[in-house]
């Protein structure tokens, strides 16, 4: 199936993930390196990429929410996409809660539960994101509209 957001004939959710998925990597990646260091700037540079990887990542989201919402109802793709979806919006809550934890600290220094919603964050992201592959890759979501949207896991073993 064709995606229904579109841009110069192409789909736009996927061209928009690249952005909060990067960002908040980027983010956590900015985390280790203050922890390696120690050098508090590392913080500040995270809190600034979290957040445009939030404000990202709803962009992203309401594009793919468009998309969602034209599969046909009872396919694989459905339920593939509605957890990623659900995934995704979890992975911007816990990236929410590690910013706002943030903000009490001196010069966006995260305390523990900030990075560890962080991390957390980071882990779920690349579950979300292998789902958005399977339904592209496998599923032909937003591909073309002689897409299989009932084609089975990535994972199983092909037939002989």
């Amino acid at each position: 199936m064709r995606s229904r957001f579109r841009a110069a004939g192409h789909a736009v959710h996927p061209m928009l993930i690249v952005f909060p998925l990067g960002l908040l990597a980027t983010a956590v990646i900015f985390d280790v390196l203050r922890l390696i260091t120690g050098n508090e700037a590392f913080a500040v540079v995270a809190a600034y990429t979290m957040a445009a990887g939030i404000i990202g990542g709803l962009a992203a989201g309401v594009t793919g929410l468009v998309d969602w919402l034209a599969i046909p109802a009872g396919t694989r793709a459905k339920r593939v996409g509605a957890v990623h979806g659900a995934g995704n919006l979890l992975v911007l809550a816990l990236f929410a809660v590690s910013w706002l934890l943030r903000l009490g600290g001196d010069d966006w220094v995260p305390g523990a539960w900030a990075m560890i919603l962080g991390f957390a964050g980071a882990a779920l992201a690349g579950v979300t994101a292998w789902l958005g592959g399977e339904l592209v890759e496998r599923l032909g979501v937003s591909v073309d509209d002689g897409a299989r949207l009932d084609a089975p896991s990535s994972l199983r073993a092909p037939h002989a």
